[in-house]
This record gives structure tokens, sequence and C-alpha cells, in this order.
């Protein structure tokens, strides 16, 4: 029987989201012919953490479904033998790449492909702490169901389980390797209020993900998709479509990825940085991989501790570091789209060695952009006032070091893939300790 991973990072309490996904877990297990593995990576404190055992606990026990309940301590023992196993370079840092101190979209992701190697899954479907599931006539709609019909089949046999299929004829015998949708409700990132106390402001700082070179025009648009997700349409039928998917119309908190992707290219490690976990999206995009886009969109909230004067301060933090990354990242998407089949084995797989040159040479990128970048959110959180004016005091004081942390996450990225596939391979050949019955 084929296995599945379906994993829930978190750092935070989430009891209700825990029980609502062992759901989603029990759905694919009795709708598909497969064992899942539900893996909840959990970085909370001590007491989120027991009340998350005692959840699992309570509500563990379907049918082929097999619960993993990890706390940074099993998390890091994990890695460290897989990492003694690969023999890597640098094992301390690659151990502090993959399970840092602070928070990292990427890293955890990435911990969730290593143990899905150790488990023998094909796949891995990932979801938020920070959100739930639509409801129609009563019951939750689940994203997996549309994973689970297409991921990893050949397009051309994909066909017959989408609504519609717009993919090219020539692309019909590449793999399925990316199912996913996005969102509903509240804006991806934090940063409604800005909108709310100045619309010129909220696009001057939301147009600073562009290129430097975008036109005025590129960069309306961008404001205008940015962030937004589905919008606020409910739920009422199922919609899909095969298709080269869209990177814009996508959000990691309902997203699934086949294993002959994350095999090759892991996702930046960057600690800090909302963003950091989009960029296999832009890679199976301008490789041309199938993939399909739903319609099943997960409910996004906030929690309470975003709304503290901390939480704001911190997030603030990370939406700057995404905008610094972006130097670096337009530069590998523009070189990944011009690569074109240089991307690509005559087997369809991804060519790691194509994206680290391209990480690499990216980090030798006049950084005058991005300080360009920090004037100008400087001026537009001055404008706004109140807290965004002592965020900006902050940004003042560690802009430098904003500019150096993100030269250094692209090259440690660098580092991160080259040492991909020997941690891959030792991941499957390391055994994962005993699931909770």
């Amino acid at each position: 029987m084929p296995k599945i991973c379906l994993t829930l990072p978190t750092n935070r309490p989430c009891a209700a989201t825990i029980s609502a996904i062992g759901e989603e877990a029990a759905h694919a297990a009795e709708h598909f012919d497969v064992e899942v593995h539900l893996l909840i990576l959990d970085s909370s404190d001590e007491r989120a953490l027991a009340e998350h055992a005692r959840v699992v606990g309570e509500v563990a026990g379907a049918p082929n479904v097999i619960w993993h309940h990890l706390g940074e301590a099993a998390q890091r023992q994990f890695l460290r033998e897989v990492i003694d196993r690969a023999g890597v370079a640098k094992p301390e840092l690659i151990l502090d790449l993959m399970l840092p101190a602070d928070v990292s979209y990427g890293a955890c992701t990435n911990r969730a492909f290593l143990i899905a190697g150790a488990l023998g899954c094909r796949s891995v479907h990932r979801r938020d702490s920070d959100s739930g599931y639509q409801v129609l006539d009563g019951a939750p709609v689940f994203p997996v169901h549309h994973e689970l019909m297409s991921l990893g089949k050949r397009a051309i046999d994909a066909v017959d389980g989408v609504s519609e299929s717009t993919l090219a004829p020539e692309l019909a015998d590449r793999p399925v390797v990316l199912v996913g949708s996005s969102f509903v409700g509240e804006l991806s990132v934090d940063i409604g209020e800005i909108q709310r106390l100045d619309p010129d402001v909220y696009h001057d700082v939301v147009s600073l993900w562009a290129p430097a070179q975008a036109s005025d025009e590129e960069k309306r648009q961008l404001v205008a998709e940015s962030f937004t997700g589905a919008g606020t349409d409910p739920f009422v039928r199922d919609r899909s479509t095969l298709t080269i998917v869209d990177p814009m119309r996508l959000d990691m908190c309902n997203i699934s990825f086949d294993h002959e992707v994350y095999d090759r290219v892991p996702l930046p490690p960057a600690t800090d940085t909302i963003g950091s976990d989009y960029f296999l999206m832009h890679l199976v995009h301008d490789a041309r991989l199938p993939g399909v886009l739903h319609n099943r969109n997960i409910v996004n909230f906030y929690t309470k501790e975003r709304r503290t004067d901390a939480g704001f301060m911190a997030y603030q933090l990370r939406f700057t570091k995404f905008f610094l990354s972006m130097l670096y990242f337009n530069f590998i998407y523009a070189g990944m789209a011009a690569a074109d089949a240089a991307l690509l084995d005559d087997r369809h797989r991804v060519r790691a060695s194509t994206i680290v040159a391209l990480a690499r040479e990216s980090t030798w990128l006049d950084r005058a952009e991005n300080e360009q970048r920090l004037r100008e959110l400087d001026r537009s959180y001055r404008k706004l006032g109140g807290r965004y004016a002592e965020f900006a005091d902050i940004l003042a004081s560690c802009g430098r070091q904003l500019l150096d942390e993100a030269r250094q996450d692209l090259e440690e990225f660098a580092l991160l893939i080259e040492a991909w596939d020997p941690l891959m391979r030792a991941s499957k050949a390391t055994s994962l300790y005993q699931p909770i019955p």
C-alpha cells in the first residue's frame, strides 16, 4: 500500500487543528488506497506540547492512519542520525539549518521532507496550525481528496480526475508533481491594517517585493494580487485544473508535492523570513512540470499572538526580511525561467546543480536595490506613525545586519542544496522510532 505524509508543523497551541487534520487523514485513508503517516512537527512550549500529545492520544486510531508527534528533541535526534549517516561537510551548520533556534518556515518543511523519506512516503501534504477547513452541508472540505486524485500520475493519466486541462500536449508525459490551492479569509500576510490606514502606503510597501525594473503597471498588478488568496467566496462545488500552476494561486497551508521534487531540492532555510517556503512552487512552475490547481481553499485566520506588541514587531521583521530576500529570489526565478529545459534531466527530474549555480551567482548581486528597499520601508512606516514608526526606528538600528543576513541566507541555501541528495538518501536508510498506536 502506498504511503503518504500529511504534515502539520507548529510552534503554538493548536489542539483543534490537530483534531481536524486527523479527520482529513482518516478521509484520505478511507477513500484512497494509501497508508497515511500523520506527522506533527511540534516546536511548542511544554504546556502546548503536552496538550497536543493528549489530543493525539484521544483521536488516533483510524484504520491505515499512523500518527507521529515529534517534539524538537526527537526531531534533533533523527536529524543527527541522518546527518551523521550522510557524511556531509559542516554537519553542525547543516543541523542548525534544519532545526534553527528561530522561526523558519522552510526548515520545518524540510524536516517533513526528510522524515517522509524515512517513513517511505511518496508525497508530502502540508497544512498550517493557523488555518482550518471550509464546510459544505455540514461536512469539512478536505484538500487531500484532490491531491490524491492526481499527484504522482503522468499528466495524461490525470486528466480524468480533473474538471479541465489547459496543459500543452507536449507536456502530457510529464508527472504531476504539485497539487494545491489557496485560502479564504484573512490576508496571508498581516498587513490589512496598513491597507486601512493608508492605501497609498500599502501600495508602496507591497510593491517592494517586485523586481527593481518592474513597470508601474506590473507593480499595480502585483499589489492587487498579493496576499489575498482566493478572496472570501465560500466553497460550493469542486473545480480543478491540470496546468502549469501559477505560484500566486497557491499557499503553503494547502499544498502537496510528489517526492520527485523535494527529493532533489529543499526549501530555503532562512530564519525570521515569511515566504521562505514558497520556492518549490516557483521551481515547479519554471520547470514546466504539471500540477493541479483546485478550489478546496483553506480558511486562514490570525492567532492572538500576532496582535501583541511583541508579535507585531516580530512579524514586521519577517516581512522586511521577505522583501530583502526578493533581490536574490527574483534573480533566481528569472534564471530558472531562462534555463527552461536545462532545469530537468531526460527523466523530467530537477537538476539541483542548476539551482545551486543560480543561488551562488545571486549572492554577488549589488545590494543597492535592497538598501533602497529599506529606505522606502522606513519612509512608509514613518508616514503611518504609531507602532509602525517605532518599528522604523528598529530598522534604522539593524538595517545593515539585515542586509548581511539576506545574502547569507542564500549562501546557506546553496550549501543545503549541495548536501540535500546525501541527506535524502541517508533519511531513507534511517528508521524513525515507534509511532503512536
